[in-house]
């Protein structure tokens, strides 16, 4: 215990060590929220999907994979993938130049630019948006360690959770952007090298890779891709509507603030190729990684090497377990197991670190600044973001209070909310020069207002209507976007003179 503890504590040593060391580079705001636009290609790829995966990837997708089997992990996962690289092939090059051309340094403030929306109606909209969904996912990350401490040290919940905040919070508000970033890369390392860990002390406990691929046959539903394992031990179809609902998870990706800043920070335009190489092998090996490490902790548990698990928020610990026994077993094994636990933490704090930046990014310079007009000089600017990102904190820790809350279902409602409500926008900014400010107004207050009803008025009713809210809000979305942008008036020629620039630099820069 005392080598795990040991361990973690360097972990967390060294990244608020990485946030007093950026703190110097940060010289105004738009360095502390975007960083100068310095990100080389490997930390831009590593950090936009160490932020994306979050605790999800460590806890919340072999928690699935474990209860219910390959089928709704495994698609969830291929949906994943597709988003991860059509996100970076569509998307990544065209808003890094776009956003540079207009000089936007947050989300709100490009659609605010992008369409010269001088009332900040599309700017508070999309602000308060990434407020409304960011403060759960933000607070999943949270939950996330809390539970990890409380089981590693027998702390209580709330108070792990408090302190895990505290240390993001810390490195975080000190070192910004690049602070982040950088944090994020290296826990994208230790997350692979987590997975990497786990599976080979799993297999070899569990007895070989025969006996784990044996138990997961003999389970009904378990080890295909078009049946779902059940709590009873039954198996039920998983049917084209469910596979394709779970599939959605892919579109999220053309909304998410916190991966979309990371385009617009890249440094070079052109070596975007390579990041989006980088992050797309990434993440297929990291998540077929975690749904196998699912699949040998169910394996574990009939063996009586581990607990077993009835509920998602029990299973999402498998992996901590995993890791405690593990560390039963000699000094070089315990500092693995820290290793691991290091890892969760890596996983966690890299989506953390990023959702408060884009949250507090939102309501300093847009809420603030650009809605009520407040006058602000840097200094109180920068003090303004680190204040607001202190109190987004503190709301997040009071939202996961609750510790029998699921990681992947609270990550899975805020996912929805973004893609719904951002990525129609982002998508139709970009691609579209006839749209207009109001299509996407519209199309962001009914993509969010439908992710709430078909969550919790729709999908209850169950049939049809029993899919993933994001797929439907985000078609909704979409064709409220299209409608009332060709029912308004027209772009000013200044807007469609831009959008013609850079697709001109597109063309260009290639």
């Amino acid at each position: 215990m005392t080598i795990i503890i040991v361990t973690i504590i360097c972990y967390l040593v060294l990244m608020v060590g990485i946030g007093v060391a950026f703190s110097r580079k940060n010289k105004d705001v738009s360095d502390f929220y975007l960083g100068g636009r310095k990100l080389g290609p490997i930390v831009a790829a590593m950090s936009a999907e160490a932020s994306d995966m979050s605790s999800w990837l460590l806890m919340g997708l072999p928690g699935v994979a474990y209860l219910c089997g390959g089928a709704e992990a495994g698609w969830t996962a291929i949906g994943l993938a597709v988003g991860t690289y059509l996100n970076w092939l569509l998307v990544a090059r065209r808003l890094r130049l776009y956003s540079q051309r207009c000089g936007a340094i947050t989300i709100p403030d490009f659609f605010a630019k992008r369409y010269r929306e001088n009332k900040n109606i599309l700017l508070g909209v999309s602000a308060l948006i990434i407020l409304v969904f960011f403060i759960p996912y933000t607070a999943s990350g949270f939950s996330a360690c809390g539970k990890l401490f409380e089981q590693l040290f027998g702390w209580d919940y709330h108070v792990a959770m408090i302190i895990s905040a505290a240390i993001i919070i810390l490195y975080t508000s000190i070192g910004g952007f690049l602070a982040a970033s950088t944090t994020d890369l290296i826990q994208s390392i230790v997350m692979t090298a987590a997975l990497i860990i786990v599976v080979i002390f799993g297999v070899s406990n569990a007895g070989g890779i025969d006996r784990v691929i044996e138990n997961a046959k003999s389970l009904p539903g378990y080890l295909t891709l078009f049946e779902n394992h059940n709590a009873d031990g039954t198996a039920s179809p998983y049917d084209f509507l469910t596979i394709v609902s779970t599939l959605a998870w892919g579109l999220g990706y053309f909304g998410m603030p916190h991966i979309l800043l990371r385009f617009m920070a890249i440094k070079d335009h052109r070596k975007i190729a390579m990041s989006r190489r980088i992050a797309s092998i990434w993440v297929v090996i990291s998540m077929g990684v975690a749904i196998f490490i699912g699949i040998i902790a169910n394996d574990l548990s009939k063996i009586g090497l581990i607990d077993t698990f009835t509920k998602s928020s029990e299973s999402e610990t498998a992996i901590i377990k995993i890791a405690f026994f593990m560390s039963e077993h000699g000094v070089l094994l315990a500092i693995f197991a820290g290793l691991i636990f290091a890892g969760i933490l890596a996983c966690t704090m890299s989506t953390a670190d990023s959702q408060l930046l884009a949250a507090s990014s939102s309501a300093s310079e847009n809420i603030l600044k650009g809605v009520f007009g407040i006058k602000l000089s840097e200094k109180q600017s920068m003090l303004a973001a680190r204040g607001i990102l202190l109190v987004i904190a503190v709301v997040a820790v009071i939202v996961a209070w609750d510790k029998d809350s699921s990681i992947f279902k609270i990550v899975s409602f805020a996912w929805g909310g973004f893609g719904a409500t951002f990525g129609p926008v982002m998508l139709l900014a970009l691609f579209w020069k006839r749209s207009t400010k109001w299509g996407a107004v519209a199309g962001m207050v009914v993509g969010g207002t439908m992710v709430f009803v078909w969550k919790f008025l729709l999908a209850p009713i169950g049939g049809v209507f029993a899919i993933y809210e994001l797929l439907p809000a985000f078609i909704i979305a979409l064709i409220v976007n299209v409608c009332v942008s060709l029912a308004t008036k027209a772009p000013d020629p200044a807007i469609t003179d831009e959008f013609d620039a850079v697709n001109s630099d597109m063309k260009a820069k290639a």
